[in-house]
């Protein structure tokens, strides 16, 4: 379950360097790729959340910092809930 960190560039072209706990955000995103804010953030709550639960299934917590990743994409994405066409790329990632 090797940490990874994935890079996103938000619609006013200002960049966050993610953290999960799991690599399994891979499984949720392509590098380089474009995404609607609203596609992306339905995929980063899915990604967060196993990754979340695979902290859960091998050490009997939940992970909070993948929760406190979460809640501040969230808080980022809100910025531009009404901003037609907004978009969000995603990076890449290091592992």
């Amino acid at each position: 379950m090797p940490v990874t960190y994935f890079r996103v560039r938000w619609p006013d072209l200002t960049e966050s360097n993610c953290y999960s706990p799991s690599s399994v955000v891979t499984d949720y995103f392509d590098a380089g790729q474009d995404y609607p804010l609203d596609e992306f953030m339905r995929r980063a709550r899915l990604a967060l959340s196993e990754a979340s639960e695979r902290v859960r299934a091998k050490y009997g917590y939940a992970c909070t910092a993948a929760m406190a990743e979460l809640e501040a994409m969230e808080s980022t994405a809100r910025r531009w809930q009404a901003a037609p066409g907004a978009s969000v790329r995603l990076i890449g990632f290091d592992c």
